[in-house]
């Protein structure tokens, strides 16, 4: 009798995992709804997918002959986002990936003290979008930004976290 009760169970959970499986083979990736803004509104990642997480990555000096740990040693918000994004690209590169398989970034920014300590996000946003909704590579990620009061690295006005899938 007990085996009767549990065939059908197991016969539904079979179909589920078989259909499951079958129906996400793709990263599906949902766009804001009636909107252009280049970020997703979510990602579904699949269970046979590969999954890298970045640590935060930091600006690279862009003009040594200024004074270490300063702003300008770094750049402004878009130069130090056009630099982390490139440290980005090499991370994915090194595992077989691209910044098109990014699908969730954390972005932390430092209020800019030429901005009245707020933070830069068109600078942001204009470095960003050298790298995101292109058509060289039109995938978004889904996306968050903080204002935060500092960094580890003296001069930084940003650092970014990112997560890539890619289904192998």
């Amino acid at each position: 009798m007990k085996k009767h009760k549990l065939l059908p169970g197991l016969a539904f959970g079979a179909i589920l995992l078989a259909t499951g499986a079958a129906g996400a083979q793709e990263i599906k990736r949902i766009p804001l709804p009636n909107s252009d803004f280049p970020i997703l509104q979510a990602v579904v990642v699949p269970p046979n997918a590969s999954t890298i997480y970045l640590s935060g990555i930091l600006p690279e000096v862009s003009n040594k002959e200024a004074p270490k740990g300063s702003i300008e040693a770094f750049g402004d918000t878009e130069t130090q986002t056009v630099s982390v994004f490139r440290r980005i690209e090499a991370a994915l590169a090194s595992q077989g990936l691209t910044l098109g398989d990014i699908i969730q970034l954390k972005v932390f920014l430092v209020g800019d003290p030429r901005k009245d300590g707020k933070l830069d996000f068109a600078g942001f946003q204009a470095g960003y979008t050298k790298f995101f909704a292109t058509k060289e590579q039109p995938n978004k990620p889904v996306r968050s930004a903080f204002q935060i009061a500092g960094l580890a690295l003296p001069g930084a006005l940003i650092e970014i976290e990112a997560t890539a899938a890619k289904v192998r």
